[in-house]
Formats: C-alpha cells, structure tokens, sequence
C-alpha cells in the first residue's frame, strides 16, 4: 500500500514537472509568433505594437548573426525583455542611424553564439522601415562593467553586450563580452 501511494506520488510529481516544461515551452513559441506578427505589422506601417497587451517591450529591429537565425530585437533591456529576445537599450542609436546601436541578450539563450563571432563576421539588422544594415566585426573585448563605460560612440556602429563567462554556472557578476561592429552599407532591401 505505501508502495503504492510513493509510486503514485513520484508519477504524479513527474507528470506535473514535465507539464509545467512544456507549457513554458509552449508560452515562448508563442511569444516568438506574436512578436513576429507584431513586427510584420510594424514593417506594414501599423506603427510600434506591443505583442500581447500587457508586454511591456515591442520589437525594434531585426539582427541575423552569421550563422544563426533572424532575432527580433526588443525595446529596453529590462529582464522581462530580455526574457523574449535580445533587447535595444535605451540611449543607444537606431539601427542604421548616426550613433553607436547597442543591443543587449543573455549569454545562455539568444546570445550565446555570440563568443563564435570573429573579426570580419557580418551582421545584418534590419530597422522598422524594412531596410537591412550590415555591419563588419571589428573588435571583440571583455570589459568590467562596474569600471568601464559602453563604447557608445556619435557615429554608426554597432555593438553587442552579454556577460561574460559564456560557461559560468551562476549568472551575474560584472564583466562582460562586447562585439564592436563597423556600419558597412544601408538602407539596402534584401531578404535574408
């Protein structure tokens, strides 16, 4: 009879564990089609949308790293945004614009590929208009935050945080890896 009753405990707590994976699972493919209907709608002059009513961030942009799939680019850089995708932080230009643009995501999801990136890489970003921008690895660098400011320069260019360790086992702390990127051309319609 115990027997019974731990083995049905056990089943039990399993069963809602992998539930509760898979409605998360399920909630960020969600979030991934309704910021990318909302971004669609963007590009057909609807203007800045949220993605669901309660979002707290829109898209801003489009960025394909060399060898990975189109992100959609988040306003802020709050935690709950940067949640969704990486984020555009506030101060920092518009893609393609005349100061530096500073996007920002977590080093274990949407950044992670971030630390294969290497002098030379192209990056596309695509602005809210539907025009790609494509930028040229330049540098790559770790930084303490707590000690150094952002290279955010009155020029185009284009820069790309995450901490750093890529392998940490917790998360925080104060360095961080940035990836400098040179404006190459504009304004140009292509599809990727």
């Amino acid at each position: 009879m115990i027997r019974s009753l731990l083995f049905l405990l056990c089943l039990g707590t399993g069963v809602w564990q992998l539930g509760s994976a898979a409605w998360l699972l399920a909630k960020a493919e969600l979030a991934q089609l309704l910021i990318a209907n909302a971004w669609e709608g963007q590009l057909q002059g609807e203007g800045a949308q949220k993605p669901w009513p309660w979002a707290d961030t829109w898209p801003v942009a489009k960025l394909k790293l060399q060898g990975q799939a189109p992100q959609f680019v988040l306003a802020g850089g709050s935690g709950q945004a940067l949640a969704f995708g990486p984020g555009l932080l506030a101060g920092s230009g518009d893609p393609g614009g005349d100061r530096t643009t500073v996007i920002a995501a977590h080093r274990d999801t949407h950044f992670s590929g971030l630390q294969y990136l290497k002098y030379g890489a192209v990056i596309y970003l695509q602005d809210s208009n539907g025009h790609w921008h494509s930028y040229r690895v330049v540098e790559t660098r770790i930084v303490d935050s707590e000690r150094e400011m952002l290279p955010i320069f009155a020029e185009r260019g284009l820069l790309l945080v995450t901490c750093y360790p890529f392998a940490a086992l917790t998360a925080g702390g104060p360095l961080r890896y940035l990836v400098y990127a040179e404006y190459q051309s504009g304004g140009e319609r292509v599809q990727l």
